[in-house]
């Protein structure tokens, strides 16, 4: 098994594709070891294959089973010397429509991939990330945290709760010498959008389409600052600021189904 034989190293969740594998392949590129986590071990082996095996590990991971988490930060820590620099809590999944018509069943897989997997995961690594001094606690929220969104109503709901999380968390580690932060991405270019979406979205404005490199070099530039929330593209803090200060009036926005409407109701894509 590789080692991480001194470098600094990463623990990414949803590694295999979109913003995860982009997020491992720059930190590859950076000189870290890479500790690479998904469902999808067949991602996951073409990941390694392409940042060399020398450089990191993966792992099939199922983020919301205790005990396949523990055995992953384990193996992860065996090769890292018990070291953590940065967890990025990156998995999740999308599934859309009115919430009453949803099954149940795929509103508590939305909850519990979403965000009992990023406690589980933050809960079970926060050993190494203590004890690895400048570490950060990173985790991808969403642009659908600045404000409920309508037709992803159980999506959005987890991705406030991650927010909520990371301030929280904030202050709580700060005694301990972590840093926490969150990336809040609007329409990212991923195979979770669906077809067609990326290609129709504006050229311009927050809810152009950007291609998850962008919000890798974000994880990356939150690594060397101490700044809580990250927006990408940066315009979506101005949609945080005005649902925030106009509540209603973003609302009455939303239920008139104008474009703006259209282009939040579809998640972000990890």
């Amino acid at each position: 098994m590789a080692t991480a034989n001194g470098r600094k190293s990463i623990f990414i969740t949803g590694a295999a594709s979109g913003m995860g594998r982009e997020t491992a392949r720059l930190f590859a590129q950076k000189g870290w070891f890479v500790g690479g986590f998904d469902v999808n071990q067949a991602g996951l082996d073409s990941l390694l294959a392409e940042i060399g095996a020398e450089n990191g590990l993966v792992r099939r991971l199922d983020v919301t089973d205790r005990a396949d988490y523990r055995t992953a930060v384990d193996a992860f820590s065996e090769a890292t010397g018990g070291k953590l620099d940065l967890l990025y809590n990156n998995a999740g999944i999308g599934k859309g429509g009115p919430f009453v018509d949803q099954a149940f069943e795929d509103i508590m897989d939305i909850v519990q991939i979403n965000f009992v997997g990023v406690l589980i995961g933050i809960h079970t690594a926060f050993p190494l990330l203590k004890t690895t001094p400048g570490s950060l606690c990173f985790t991808t929220s969403s642009s659908s945290a600045t404000y409920g969104m309508p037709g992803i109503a159980a999506y959005s709901a987890t991705k406030h709760a991650v927010k909520g999380l990371t301030e929280a968390l904030a202050v709580e580690f700060k005694a301990h010498g972590v840093r926490v932060a969150d990336v809040l991405p609007g329409l990212i270019d991923t195979p979770i959008l669906p077809p067609g979406m990326a290609a129709n979205a504006p050229k311009e404005g927050m809810f152009r389409a950007i291609p998850p490199m962008d919000v890798a070099e974000a994880v990356w530039e939150a690594y060397h600052t101490d700044k809580v929330h990250w927006y990408v593209p940066p315009e979506i803090f101005e949609l945080d600021k005005a649902a925030t200060l106009a509540p209603e009036q973003t609302r009455d926005q939303l239920a008139e189904g104008s474009l703006f409407a259209s282009l939040t109701a579809q998640p972000a894509g990890e």
